[in-house]
C-alpha cells in the first residue's frame, strides 16, 4: 500500500514541478513586463507597447484597447493604434461610460470571452460597438481601483480558444498596464494645456533642450516653429473671449493633424504656438509651416451663429550647433523670423 502512495507521488511531482516552474516563469515574464510599460510615460508610446506585448505573449495578430480621451469624457474609445482589425477609420468607434457593458467590468475582474458578452447582454445597445469589431477576448483594464479602459484581442495564431492560465496571466498583464496608463494619463495632464490639448511653456523647453543634445550627439537636423494668431487681440475684443477661445483650439486642432508623432507642438503662451521638429531641415520645415498656414486659412471657427476666418503668421530656424548653445538663441532666431512675417503683411512663413 505504502508503495502504491509512493509511486503516486512520484508520478505527480514532475507535473507539480512543471506547474511551478511556469508559475516561476509567468511571474518572471510580468516583472519584465512591468518594467518595460512603467519605462516610459508618453501616452502613445504606452499604448503601443501594451498592444504589442499583449499581441506577444498571447501570439495572436489583432489587438485593441479603448480608453477615454479626457477627463469627463462620455465614452470609452478604440485607441487609433489598434492592431489587425479591419475597420473604417474615419469612425470612431466608443462605448458609452453610462452603459450597462462598463458597469459590468467595473463590477467584475476578469477576462470574458464575446460569447460570454452575447450571453450576458445579448441585444443590448452597448454591445453595438463590439459586434462591429467582433473580438475574442475582452480584459477590462483597471489601476487604482477602477476601470481605465477595456483591451480586446482578436484571435489566436494557432486558432485554439484561450486557456484558463492564459486569461489569468492577461488579467496580470492588464493590471499592470492599467497603472502604467493612469499614470501616464495624470502626467500628461500635467503636462498639457487644457484648452489647446497642446504641451505647456516648461515641457516644450525640457523637450526643446533634449532634442538639441540629440541632434548634437546624433548629428541629425532640428528645426524649430514659431507661429502666432494674426490680429488676435482685436479679435478677443470685437467677438469676446468665448469666441477667442475657439479660435485658439481650432489652431491648435490644425497645427496636431498637420505634425507627426514625433514633433512636439506646444502652447508657448498665449496666442502663440511652437512646434519642435527632430530630423527636419529648414526646407523641410517651411513645406511644414505652409501646410499649416494654408489650413489655417482656409478654416472657418463657428462662434455665435457666425463662421470666423483667421490667419497666423510663422517663423522658422534650423537648429545650429556652433551658435545655438541653449534654448534663447533657437527661439529668438526663430521669434525674429516670426516677427518678419508681421512685419511683411502677415498669414505667411519667414525662415533666418
Amino acid at each position: 500500500m505504502n508503495e502504491d502512495k509512493e509511486y503516486e507521488v512520484q508520478l505527480k511531482l514532475p507535473i507539480e514541478i512543471e506547474q511551478y516552474e511556469r508559475k516561476i516563469y509567468d511571474l518572471k515574464q510580468l516583472i519584465e513586463i512591468g518594467k518595460g510599460l512603467n519605462s516610459t510615460l508618453d501616452y502613445n508610446t504606452l499604448i503601443e507597447s501594451i498592444l504589442l506585448t499583449c499581441m506577444g505573449q498571447m501570439q495572436l495578430f489583432k489587438a485593441g484597447i479603448f480608453l477615454k480621451k479626457t477627463i469627463g469624457s462620455e465614452a470609452y474609445v478604440l485607441h487609433r493604434n489598434y492592431k489587425g482589425f479591419e475597420l473604417d477609420h474615419t469612425i470612431e468607434y466608443g462605448i458609452a461610460v453610462d452603459s450597462s457593458l462598463i458597469a459590468f467590468l467595473e463590477r467584475k475582474l476578469r477576462c470574458y470571452t464575446m460569447e460570454d458578452f452575447v450571453a450576458i447582454f445579448g441585444d443590448d445597445p452597448a454591445m453595438n460597438t463590439l459586434y462591429t469589431i467582433m473580438p475574442t477576448l475582452i480584459v477590462p483594464l483597471q489601476g487604482k481601483g477602477k476601470l481605465n479602459g477595456i483591451i480586446i484581442l482578436g484571435e489566436k495564431i494557432n486558432e485554439l480558444p484561450f486557456s484558463e492560465s492564459e486569461k489569468e496571466f492577461m488579467i496580470n498583464i492588464s493590471s499592470l498596464a492599467g497603472i502604467a496608463i493612469q499614470n501616464s494619463y495624470l502626467y500628461e495632464m500635467a503636462t498639457t494645456d487644457m484648452m489647446t490639448r497642446l504641451k505647456i511653456h516648461h515641457y516644450f523647453q525640457a523637450a526643446l533642450a533634449e532634442e538639441r543634445e540629440r541632434s548634437v550627439r546624433q548629428k541629425t537636423p532640428l528645426s524649430l516653429i514659431m507661429m502666432d494668431i494674426d490680429h488676435f487681440k482685436k479679435f478677443n475684443d470685437e467677438y469676446g473671449h468665448t469666441c477667442g477661445d475657439e479660435v485658439l483650439k481650432n489652431v491648435a486642432a490644425i497645427v496636431m493633424q498637420n505634425v507627426r508623432q514625433i514633433d512636439l507642438a506646444a502652447r508657448y503662451g498665449g496666442e502663440e504656438f511652437a512646434v519642435v521638429l527632430p530630423g527636419t531641415t529648414r526646407d523641410a520645415a517651411i513645406i511644414v509651416a505652409e501646410r499649416i498656414r494654408a489650413h489655417v486659412e482656409k478654416a472657418l471657427v463657428p462662434c455665435d451663429g457666425e463662421n470666423l476666418g483667421v490667419t497666423i503668421s510663422i517663423g522658422i530656424a534650423e537648429f545650429k550647433p556652433g551658435q545655438d548653445r541653449d534654448n534663447k538663441s533657437l527661439i529668438e532666431r526663430a521669434d525674429k523670423a516670426l516677427y518678419l512675417s508681421k512685419a511683411t503683411g502677415r498669414n505667411r512663413v519667414s525662415f533666418l
